[in-house]
């Protein structure tokens, strides 16, 4: 089976586009994780699937596969490519567009320097909704939130715990503090995190240094991915915690290894408002092969 695609970019966070507007290709995992492959396919972090608008009131379904084949609620930094793409290919010439995901709808903006906002809707604190099991820790107060002691083990066998935000952005994140996120322990830490059996659905871990009130670095070891370049998501809960800690103000710039989000979040109910650079690399076609 040959496909059309197109591969965009995100503060480097890498996507594969799929336009699914006129019928579906009827991908399976497999395919997923063959496209997704650097190896045999094209390689990226994600696929992103645009299907036609399920009501009237919407103008997109979004879909989202990781590179393992997973099908995913949330993409932040793909929401971006996923409107720059609808522009680029005719499908819309709308600046703001209203797009469903697994979790709810989101509005992502096309503005007057190329650049897009995307409203990512209210955090998730309920720790029943991200899903995040609790029982028996001992929450620790911080600013007027808390921090949740996880406990870890080393592959020599090492137990430690780390104080993590549990709170989703449409997907799980889990937030932690680090000095340096250039020396945090990101590729030895981030499995053991990612796959914590009291995240029923495994989570997205960041690594959070706080530079000023206003400045942040940020690395995420992301769910069937691994380390990326950016997580746009992980952007968003990263300085919902820190300002639910009352350690970050209300607009935030955050540096990750792929380049800058702006992240903004006025507190309570309110939703954050995420901006950031999308990117066309290339557009091709690949033959999929029919036993994967």
């Amino acid at each position: 089976m040959r496909i059309q695609f197109t591969k965009m970019q995100g503060a480097g966070n890498d996507f594969v586009v799929l336009d699914e507007t006129q019928g579906s290709l009827g991908l399976t995992p497999a395919h997923y994780r063959f496209l997704g492959d650097r190896h045999f396919g094209v390689g990226a972090d994600q696929i992103l699937t645009v299907r036609p608008a399920p009501s009237p009131d919407l103008d997109f379904e979004y879909v989202i596969h990781n590179a393992d084949g997973a099908e995913v609620e949330q993409c932040g930094n793909g929401a971006r490519c996923f409107a720059k793409f609808v522009r680029e290919q005719g499908l819309s010439s709308k600046d703001r567009l209203r797009v469903k995901t697994m979790k709810g709808v989101i509005e992502p903006v096309i503005t007057f320097d190329g650049r897009v906002t995307v409203n990512m809707g209210a955090p998730e604190f309920r720790l029943e909704q991200i899903p995040f099991d609790a029982s028996g820790l001992n929450a620790k107060t911080v600013g007027i939130w808390n921090a949740w002691p996880l406990e870890l083990q080393s592959a020599d066998g090492l137990e430690y715990t780390v104080d993590i935000a549990a709170l989703s952005m449409g997907n799980p994140h889990a937030v932690q503090l680090v000095e340096d996120v250039d020396t945090a322990p990101v590729e030895q830490q981030g499995p053991l995190v990612q796959q914590h059996a009291r995240f029923v659905r495994q989570v997205n871990a960041g690594f959070m240094q706080i530079v000023s009130r206003t400045h942040i670095r940020l690395r995420v070891f992301e769910r069937g991915v691994g380390e990326t370049l950016a997580c746009g998501s992980g952007a968003c809960a990263a300085v919902v915690a820190g300002i639910r800690w009352g350690l970050l103000d209300a607009c935030v710039d955050v540096h990750t290894r792929g380049g800058l989000l702006s992240i903004a979040w006025e507190g309570g109910d309110s939703p954050v408002m995420m901006t950031g650079p999308a990117t066309t690399v290339f557009r091709g076609e690949i033959d999929i092969p029919d036993a994967l």
